[in-house]
């Protein structure tokens, strides 16, 4: 076998130019040239006239077949490229791909009694998936002998070999002990949500390992909420491989997402552009539904509707949830990271430095900021962490795997045992103040009891704490907050943990403040946010700089 790749470095461009994204070649043209022939053959039963798979499908559909089925060395039984991901946006035709390949697997498979499954992330995603295979079947009177569809279980049996192929709500039915020799794993975004999506996806992949011939196909479409769990980690894997960063040729990206220039410059919005993420428009999908989508949501539901929209249509990845009641620094919070920023370099560039503690029970998070004023710019430099328990993750199952995204990226520690979070505090607020750059301490002074009792065991002095008034009283940093980044005086280090809380932010408005609360913000948690303000309630005081002197002094 010669070498292949299956990068596309230059897919921003190819996709601008109209032109294919799917650089991997056909490796076996003979096994290609008859699936081909059968997934042509098949009919399209929800189109006026049930034409054939072959008579109106996009070559795209095609290319990715080819490469797909040809992946397949039939002599030896081993496939050589087994692991696709699909990134494309809503009403491009994803369930009729998923049924068209895998019922063509069904049928050219070699091994008697062969189990192949659909997995989708609900009930009524699994019967979407289900019901054009069905319906492909009942068309074809030759298909219907060969074919046994057993509509209550959801699986579809070829009677000469046995193979079935299964369709499976995660929701419901179980995917233990799987022996699959090939998986469609439907709306990847959704098990992003999981908590134990990844376990699950683990067990229904578990009979690759003795299938050579195997294969894991990922159809979605971009996630309603900031990437999170194995989609994240599926999603920036593939496109790794796609830029040549990763080289692994037995995973194939086909991502059709916005170029960066076009994001920046909100060129995703121009309807001529549609195009880019939706290969299908024009068939599956129209330019004015897409726009008419995006028209009902400015008018009638907020950013929030908005952002969802544009996730699911244009494939616009959601950074921040902006939706109308946001914080209004939300709106510059992306404009200014300083990736750079770690709670070393805070140290050593700042003259001063303030902190905020806030944090709750045992489900909720204990957020940690400091913020220095650099020496030379004034600017507020920002490093944020936080902390969680175990039970926090069995509490909130919904958020688990983003709590695991965030402690891998570095900015989340989920302790073992109560009191090592405040002892991890403890140990910072040391770091800073034996370097002798430390201000002053503001804390929540309700719950927060047991870091008081830490700090005071390190020898930090009382006067060095500080309680922050919250509710309304802290409205005047909230503001100050927003004035900061919109003039751009005040950096972070750009954490997806602290994007994630920013975006949570709910305003209240009362009287003549406003205010951030816990229950206003509903089930995303602040409390790094609300760590954030009681240290800029500080700063704001324009505290002197420690002197050179001092610091020595203290060192």
């Amino acid at each position: 076998m010669k070498e292949w790749s299956t990068a596309c470095i230059d897919w921003e461009e190819r996709l601008l130019n109209k032109q294919s994204i799917i650089m991997a070649p056909v490796l076996f043209p003979a096994v290609a040239d008859h699936c081909m022939e059968i997934f042509k053959s098949l009919n399209i039963v929800d189109m006026i006239g049930r034409p054939t798979i072959g008579e109106v499908t996009r070559d795209w559909i095609f290319e990715l077949a080819e490469v797909f089925f040809g992946s397949l060395d039939d002599i030896n039984n081993v496939r050589y490229i087994d692991e696709y991901l699909l990134l494309i946006s809503k009403k491009n035709t994803k369930s009729t791909i998923a049924a068209g390949i895998m019922l063509t697997i069904l049928i050219t498979n070699m091994r008697d009694s062969a189990e192949f499954l659909i997995l989708a992330p609900t009930k009524e995603a699994a019967d979407n998936a289900f019901a054009p295979a069905r319906d492909m079947i009942r068309a074809d009177d030759d298909l219907k002998e060969l074919l046994m569809v057993q509509e209550h279980i959801r699986t579809i049996t070829y009677r000469s070999t046995g193979a079935k192929l299964k369709v499976v709500a995660a929701d419901g039915d179980t995917v233990s002990g799987s022996k699959a020799a090939g998986i469609l794993i439907d709306e990847l975004w959704a098990f992003g949500k999981r908590s134990r999506a990844g376990s699950m996806l683990t067990e229904a992949t578990g009979g690759l390992a003795s299938r050579t011939e195997g294969f894991v196909i990922y159809l979605t479409t971009q996630s309603d909420e900031p990437p999170a769990g194995v989609f994240r980690e599926k999603l920036a894997y593939a496109r790794n491989v796609r830029d040549g960063v990763i080289v692994d040729p037995k995973f194939l990206p086909i991502l059709y997402e916005f170029p960066k220039k076009l994001i920046d410059s909100k060129e995703y919005l121009n309807p001529e552009n549609y195009w880019i993420t939706n290969p299908n428009l024009g068939a599956s999908v129209s330019k004015e539904f897409i726009e008419r989508k995006i028209t009902s949501a400015q008018a009638d539901a907020g950013e929030e509707s908005i952002q969802q929209v544009l996730a699911k249509f244009l494939n616009i990845e959601i950074g921040l949830n902006l939706r109308t009641d946001r914080w209004a620094g939300a709106d510059y919070w992306l404009e200014h990271v300083d990736k750079s920023l770690t709670l070393e370099s805070l140290i050593e560039r700042s003259e001063v430095i303030d902190v905020g503690i806030d944090g709750g029970g045992l489900d909720d998070m204990l957020g940690f900021c400091a913020m220095g004023r650099e020496k030379d710019t004034g600017n507020w430099l920002t490093w944020v962490h936080a902390w969680v328990h175990p039970i926090a993750l069995e509490r909130r199952k919904s958020e688990a795997p983003r709590y695991r995204d965030f402690a891998a990226e570095g900015s989340l520690t989920i302790v073992k045992q109560i009191g090592d979070d405040v002892e991890s505090i403890a140990v910072i607020v040391k770091t800073i103040d034996d370097a002798g750059l430390l201000d002053m301490i503001g804390v929540d002074p309700i719950g927060i009891g047991s870091v008081l009792d830490e700090l005071e065991a390190i020898g930090i002095s009382k006067d060095k704490i500080s309680g922050i008034s919250q509710g309304y009283k802290l409205g005047g940093a909230i503001k100050t907050a927003e004035r900061e980044l919109a003039k751009g005086k005040m950096v972070h280090s750009g954490t997806a943990l602290m994007n994630w809380c920013v975006g949570n932010a709910r305003i209240e408005t009362r009287a003549n403040s406003i205010l951030i609360t816990k229950q206003a913000s509903g089930t995303g948690k602040i409390d790094p946010l609300m760590g954030v303000f009681n240290a800029v309630s500080l700063l704001s005081l324009n505290p002197n700089a420690m002197t050179e002197q001092y610091r020595l002094m203290v060192m």
